[in-house]
């Protein structure tokens, strides 16, 4: 049986789209999958994210604890509500899981992991503190909700929902949070749009819901949060890195401290086989065909592969993220194997879309 977020209801009532997502039953659009995409683009959407886990750590080692798991650098987090973008990394230098790490305090840090890896991510953690042989308090907040609100308009329609919420977070900057009880709002996202992402009570989802559609903000699927997120250069795990995949080869050398004294799990592996490939957009620049994940792509310098791809809303044309040889330019022409064709693409320097603007030159 598949596992149901406190929205589940909500979604089929406006005639969702269902489809098993690594064993969750979720909405992949409402109707129009474009029309979604360009909704958050242009005004605000909203999406259902209750499926990620977040996970609390309590205790005065806390911080300690994630200097050694994390290959991003908890001291950065000072001021509390401050969140960090991150690896969990195997000691091959692998990406077991990215995530966002929040500070709410000295013996209280959440952690928000993704969906299909929460299992691992929970028992990877749970293997450390005992490694490492830390007084730590792990808490899964399964009886959280979480929705993302999305776009230009996304922090008014919000406010407009949550007024109580408008003074504390206004003057928010990007990745910081609020608190207040149970409920947290995050000015964080996975669209390449401003926003907020909410966390709140499970039973207090639906009613949130609800007060967010009748304000306007239009509810979108999985598909658009995946077209979004490639259309802002943002990697997802299983497809852009795995546990097999470096950070610095997944273009998340920005998330890796290697400047400090600090050691963390992975980081030998990390200074002894430093950055072979390199993360960059493809734009298709010949017609017949959509680019793809695992499709070959042949350079100058040697071949690369399609890691996500997909037809780009906003740009109107094909659009992917590849991993290719650390000696290709961007503006550099290379072909893509796109089923029994070799069609041409230039490379670009990522995003392709940020805030609702095309960063690329067409």
């Amino acid at each position: 049986m598949l596992n149901k977020t406190p929205l589940n209801a909500a979604h089929r009532a406006l005639g969702a789209r269902m489809v098993d997502f690594g064993g969750w039953d979720m909405p992949v659009n409402y109707g129009s999958q474009i029309e979604e995409h360009h909704a958050v683009r242009r005004d605000a959407g909203m999406f259902d994210v209750s499926h990620m886990l977040a996970i609390d750590l309590h205790g005065g080692a806390a911080r300690g604890f994630l200097r050694r798991i994390l290959a991003n650098n908890a001291d950065k987090l000072q001021t509390p509500g401050r969140a960090l973008y991150s690896c969990m990394l195997n000691e091959a230098g692998g990406v077991i899981d990215d995530l966002i790490v929040y500070y709410f305090s000295d013996d209280c840090f959440r952690l928000v992991v993704n969906a299909g890896r929460a299992d691992v991510d929970l028992g990877w953690i749970a293997s450390q503190r005992q490694r490492l042989d830390v007084a730590l308090d792990i808490r899964p907040r399964r009886d959280l909700a979480m929705i993302a609100v999305q776009g230009p308009a996304a922090r008014e329609r919000v406010w407009q929902v949550l007024p109580e919420t408008r003074a504390a977070s206004a003057a928010l900057p990007p990745f910081n949070a609020i608190r207040s009880g149970e409920l947290a709002l995050a000015r964080t996202g996975y669209t390449g749009e401003d926003g907020f992402e909410i966390m709140l009570p499970a039973p207090r989802a639906e009613a949130l819901w609800s007060a967010l559609v009748g304000a306007g903000v239009r509810p979108c699927g999985l598909g658009a949060r995946d077209t979004l997120r490639l259309e802002a250069g943002m990697n997802l795990w299983g497809q852009d890195m795995d546990e097999r995949v470096s950070p610095l080869d997944a273009g998340l050398a920005w998330t890796v401290d290697l400047q400090s004294a600090r050691d963390f799990v992975g980081k030998g592996a990390l200074l002894a086989h430093p950055q072979r490939r390199q993360l960059q957009g493809l734009v298709l620049t010949e017609a017949g065909g959509v680019l793809r994940g695992h499709q070959k792509v042949t350079t100058a310098d040697g071949e690369g592969e399609v890691t996500s791809g997909s037809f780009s809303p906003t740009l109107n044309r094909s659009i992917a993220l590849a991993r290719i040889p650390l000696g290709v330019k961007v503006d550099a022409l290379v072909r893509v194997s796109v089923r029994d064709k070799q069609l041409a693409a230039k490379v670009v320097k990522l995003p392709f879309v940020r805030n609702g603007k095309i960063l690329i030159n067409n």
